[in-house]
């Protein structure tokens, strides 16, 4: 398990591939973002997060596959429904949602849910050794 500090580090990269999946970050999408992150309790550092990764505009697939692991290494986490929720809305608040941004919430449950299934298999296979 990583530390909360962590996870909410990471919900902020997460929060900016999405918003630049599509190439370029909009100023309704950082608006809805802004506006989410207001009921949060730990809104200020979600949103200092995807603020340091949009200044430093690293690599959103490298990126992903860090946030993966970070989720993975976590467990499974009643946070991830505000995940996707803030997914959602940000992708929503451009024109709606972007083909490019409907793929990574949809790829974004599905590998986290594959990782937990592996893991779940690896530690299956180490007990029934």
């Amino acid at each position: 398990m990583v530390s909360r500090d962590r996870l909410y580090q990471t919900f902020g990269e997460l929060l900016y591939v999405i918003a630049m999946s599509d190439g370029v970050i909009q100023k309704e999408e950082v608006e809805t973002l802004e506006e989410i992150l207001k009921g949060h309790p730990k809104g200020a550092d979600i949103k200092w997060s995807f603020d340091y990764e949009n200044t430093n505009q690293n690599d959103i697939e490298t990126l992903y596959k860090k946030v993966i692991q970070v989720f993975s290494d976590n467990g499974p986490d009643y946070e991830y429904d505000f995940m996707i929720y803030a997914l959602t809305k940000i992708a929503e608040a451009s024109k709606g949602i972007h083909p490019d941004e409907e793929k990574l919430i949809t790829n974004f449950s599905k590998d986290l849910l594959e990782r937990f299934i592996d893991d779940i298999e690896k530690i299956k296979e180490k007990y029934n050794e």
